[in-house]
């Protein structure tokens, strides 16, 4: 029992010097046993070990399994494990892990698949890296970040001409199943303009991996980038840790002085990956079921992402959102519009039309496009979007006939305007527009 109190007294007068990362002398690591598995948590006793340290979890079958303590009740821990939790057993000894949860990275990952642990999912062998960095990342006071003041090419004419996006911004990519989310951010992966490309792959399709890397980044794309899979079956632990990962590559590149460009499919995934974890301690479910431990994630991952310190390198962030059920007003997606810098949507009926990308400009913005565009191309956004809207407005009128020209000049302009802006708006997959010849095209078609 005194060792038991040492360690107690220990971790009370280090914790909040230490912020949760804390390093114990290895006289005062106790071994604990597992009692208790629902689902994919697990109760231990015995031992003590502060939220977000890794716990050794004895296997039957050999190796142990490793583990992370997400919550504590009296003197239970709870666990959720990182990987497999087949051969587990009652009375399985738990050790704590000395050190906080740190991942190596470096250069050696450009053109590496990894999983959310670091370890490769490729057949080129291991990866050497020389430097150690904290999962969770570090805050930037956000009065010493770099102002967004220059263009991002992402070679997309909706984009780059009416939502010009920054280099730094943070903006999310909104929709819902089978829309073409993932065919647009494979050419941004394309024609954007970076340094570094970080691709996370969270909680999707196993077979999305393959494709991205093989059709989206081809061999010369993957050469600058590196790519993090936690597909839809790895456990909730795994698939958080793939995105905080990715995040950790691109402030690792970005502190470097280099410009990244950093790809999430999807937030959503994350969200539901801590939701899962939320709700398996016994956390309540608060909007539509997600915890309120959700809401307090999402900033602290988009919040990494964005333009490091005056002088150093910048991450530009897209994260696809799912609304599912094509609802825009889901507890995520209304999250996510909230903390990110601007948001594309694309609209289910407009693909239905047959119009890709199918990007709603009336439903999406760029906060920052004021800062990087020039007065004449604001003025020529505004005059697109006013003639959109006029003739989405009156549609039902003008495809029923109920509609007489003459009647109202702006509507006579719209209707005239209307298939040089749907044009506009099109675009096949391997064209490529970057922002001169976007704003060039945006005033002809203003002009014609």
């Amino acid at each position: 029992m005194n060792l038991a109190n040492d360690l107690n007294e220990f971790l009370t007068d280090r914790l909040d010097k230490l912020s949760g990362q804390i390093s114990l002398p290895s006289s005062l690591v106790v071994s604990g046993r597992l009692v208790r598995m629902v689902g994919m948590t697990l109760e231990v006793v015995g031992t003590f070990a502060p939220v977000g340290s890794r716990c050794q979890v004895q296997s039957s079958q050999g190796a142990p399994i490793e583990a992370e303590v997400v919550g504590f009740h009296d003197d239970r821990l709870f666990l959720m494990p990182i990987g497999d939790t087949q051969g587990l057993s009652p009375n399985a000894k738990v050790t704590p892990i000395l050190g906080g949860v740190k991942v190596k990275i470096g250069s050696a990952m450009l053109g590496r698949i990894v999983d959310g642990s670091g370890q490769p999912l490729d057949t080129k062998g291991p990866i050497e890296t020389d430097t150690e960095v904290l999962l969770s990342g570090r805050r930037i006071n956000p009065l010493k970040r770099a102002p967004i003041e220059k263009p991002l090419d992402v070679g997309i004419r909706a984009i780059n001409g009416l939502l010009t996006l920054g280099r730094g911004q943070r903006v999310g990519l909104m929709a819902g199943t089978g829309v073409g989310k993932s065919v647009l951010l494979g050419m941004m992966t394309r024609y954007t303009d970076a340094d570094v490309v970080v691709v996370g792959l969270v909680g999707e399709r196993g077979r999305e991996v393959n494709d991205f890397v093989r059709n989206n980044l081809g061999e010369e794309g993957l050469k600058r980038a590196v790519v993090v899979a936690t597909p839809a079956d790895d456990p909730p632990l795994m698939r958080l840790h793939g995105a905080m990962l990715a995040t950790a590559i691109a402030e690792h590149f970005r502190d470097s002085g280099l410009h990244v460009l950093l790809l999430m499919d999807s937030l959503t995934r994350f969200a539901q990956a801590q939701r899962e974890i939320a709700l398996a301690v016994g956390e309540p479910p608060a909007s539509k079921g997600y915890p309120p431990s959700v809401f307090s994630k999402l900033p602290q991952l988009v919040e990494r992402a964005g333009n490091g310190q005056v002088g150093a390198g910048s991450i530009t962030a897209i994260y696809t959102v799912l609304a599912e059920g094509d609802d825009q007003t889901d507890p995520v997606v209304d999250s996510a519009r909230g903390v990110l810098d601007g948001h594309i949507v694309l609209s289910r009926s407009i693909a239905d039309s047959g119009r890709y990308p199918a990007i709603d400009i009336e439903a999406s913005i760029s906060r920052v496009m004021v800062d990087v565009a020039s007065a004449s191309q604001l003025a020529d956004a505004r005059k697109f979007k006013q003639l959109y809207s006029t003739y989405q407005q009156n549609q039902d009128l003008i495809n029923v006939g109920a509609y007489r020209k003459g009647s109202d000049a702006n509507i006579d302009r719209a209707v005239a305007k209307y298939p040089v802006l749907n044009q506009f708006l099109s675009q096949n997959i391997s064209e490529s527009f970057d922002v001169a010849k976007s704003v060039e095209q945006l005033s002809k078609a203003l002009s014609e």
